[in-house]
C-alpha cells in the first residue's frame, strides 16, 4: 500500500510558516538593543554586619536615587573614607541593597589622592586587595581588604548576549564618539543575568577621558 503524502496546500502552508518564522527571528536579531553607558562614581557596597556598626543596629538603607538596573539604588547613607596620608573622602555614598561583603569602588585619581594602591578587579573579587578605615555616624569599620578600582564592564540579559554573540566572562570593546575626542575601551567584561538591562559601567576618570557627557554615539563591539 503506497504511503500517504501530505496534500500540496498543507505543504505550502508549512513552508510559509517556516519562512515567516525565520524571517521574523532574523528581523528581531537584526535590531540592536538599546545601549546605555553610565559613569559610575566612587561608592561603597556594604554587608549587613558592617552597616550595623556604621549606622547602628536596625538601620536600613533607604533610596536617595534609583539606578538604571532594577532594584539598585544610591542610598541616603554616606560615610567618610580615610586613607594612609590622613586624607579623607567625605560623603562616600553607599549603594543598596546590602550585599554579602563590603566593597569600595574608587577611580584611579581617588586612589592617588588617598595614597592607596588599588588594583583593577571585577566586583566581588576583593581577596588580597587594599583596606582602609570607614567612619559612620555610629561607629568605625577598619577594612582589611575590599577597596578596588572596578573593572569596566557591561551588564546584559541573555537575549542581549545572544545578539552580540558573547558569554559571561568574555570581553568586548566600547567605542565612544565625541567631537575631536573619540575613544575606545577594550577589556570590557561581560556580565550576564536575566535581571540585567543592557548597560555599560565606566568610572569617572574614563568618562571624563572620553567626554561621555557630550558623546554622540556609543557602540559595543564583540572582540574577534
Amino acid at each position: 500500500m503506497p504511503a500517504l503524502l501530505p496534500s500540496r496546500p498543507l505543504v505550502e502552508s508549512l513552508i510559509r510558516q517556516t519562512l515567516f518564522s525565520q524571517i521574523g527571528r532574523e528581523a528581531q536579531s537584526a535590531t540592536p538593543p538599546t545601549l546605555v553607558v553610565n559613569s559610575s562614581a566612587r561608592h561603597m557596597h556594604v554587608s549587613p554586619e558592617n552597616l550595623a556598626v556604621l549606622f547602628g543596629e536596625g538601620y536600613e538603607l533607604k533610596p536617595h536615587k534609583w539606578l538604571y538596573q532594577d532594584g539598585q539604588f544610591a542610598s541616603q547613607a554616606v560615610v567618610t573614607l580615610v586613607g594612609p596620608r590622613d586624607r579623607i573622602i567625605p560623603q562616600l555614598r553607599i549603594l543598596g541593597p546590602c550585599r554579602n561583603l563590603t566593597q569600595i569602588e574608587l577611580a584611579y585619581t581617588d586612589a592617588v589622592y588617598l595614597g592607596l594602591t588599588v588594583p583593577v578587579r571585577p566586583s566581588g573579587n576583593i581577596a588580597g586587595t587594599t583596606g582602609g578605615v570607614v567612619i559612620g555616624p555610629k561607629g568605625v569599620v577598619e577594612l582589611k581588604e575590599g577597596i578596588i578600582r572596578a573593572a569596566r564592564h557591561v551588564h546584559m540579559s541573555p537575549s542581549d548576549a545572544t545578539y552580540y554573540g558573547v558569554k559571561p566572562g568574555e570581553f568586548m570593546t566600547l567605542r565612544v564618539e565625541a567631537e575631536k575626542c573619540s575613544t575606545r575601551f577594550d577589556d570590557m567584561l561581560v556580565r550576564i543575568d536575566p535581571s540585567f538591562k543592557l548597560e555599560v559601567h565606566i568610572d569617572t576618570d574614563e568618562s571624563n577621558a572620553c567626554d561621555l557627557s557630550h558623546a554622540h554615539r556609543c557602540e559595543l563591539v564583540r572582540n574577534a
